[in-house]
């Protein structure tokens, strides 16, 4: 048993105990947090694989990306946010496990990887890099599948912002239809008002009220 296999069993545990702590645990945030450590860990699982395209991009967009976008989604729902804003020392503890977990992952992958000097994997395309590999299978014989994915992924998020959309009483709502048929005139309205002629100075008064003789030239 080599190190390789060792690393591999490793990132594999690894991923399934977080991703059943996805499912299991009732904080969202600490739900997020055991899913970027399940992501992390499927990520070294590829590298070990050797696709390394693979594991970055699984960095890279669903670490990066859709967590933001699921934590998003997370907030447009319904749910009491306001003790997950109580403060950030209750999750300091989970977010350290799961950093320290991701620490120890990169130091086995860098041994693993220092110890082979090799690639990790038999590469059956021998002298094309693994994102040339991708790139052409990804574009010429699995393009449509590539694309229904990426309508599915559209129609998915598009799906969750209607259902998650509510009509409160009292609040104001933009009609996107009506936006776009505005004209000139529903934005500008020309007020015509007549002049009026200031009226003229009056005579300066002296301290008992009396009229001053002095004239007052208009």
């Amino acid at each position: 048993m080599d190190l390789a296999f060792i690393a591999f069993l490793l990132f594999a545990l690894t991923a399934v105990a977080a991703a059943i702590g996805v499912i299991s645990v009732r904080n969202p945030v600490h739900a997020a947090l055991s899913l970027v450590l399940t992501f992390f860990s499927v990520a070294c699982v590829w590298l070990i694989a050797g696709a390394e395209f693979l594991g970055v991009a699984l960095v890279l967009v669903y670490v990066g990306a859709v967590m933001v976008l699921l934590l998003f989604v997370v907030m447009m729902l319904d749910i009491d946010v306001a003790p997950l804003r109580e403060g950030f020392v209750r999750y300091l503890p989970v977010g350290l496990l799961v950093a320290v977990v991701m620490l120890v992952e990169m130091l086995v992958l860098i041994g693993v990887k220092v110890q082979l000097g090799t690639p990790l994997a038999d590469d059956p395309t021998a002298g094309i890099s693994n994102t040339k590999w991708l790139a052409e299978a990804l574009f010429t014989r699995f393009l449509l599948p590539f694309e229904t994915a990426a309508v599915i992924l559209t129609v998915a998020v598009i799906a969750a912002v209607m259902l998650t959309l509510r009509r409160r009483e009292g609040a104001k709502h933009q009609n996107p239809g009506d936006q776009a048929r505005v004209r000139a005139g529903d934005r500008l309205r020309m007020v015509k008002v007549d002049a009026v002629r200031p009226p003229p100075p009056q005579p300066p008064r002296s301290l008992d009220g009396s009229a001053s003789d002095v004239e007052v030239k208009p």
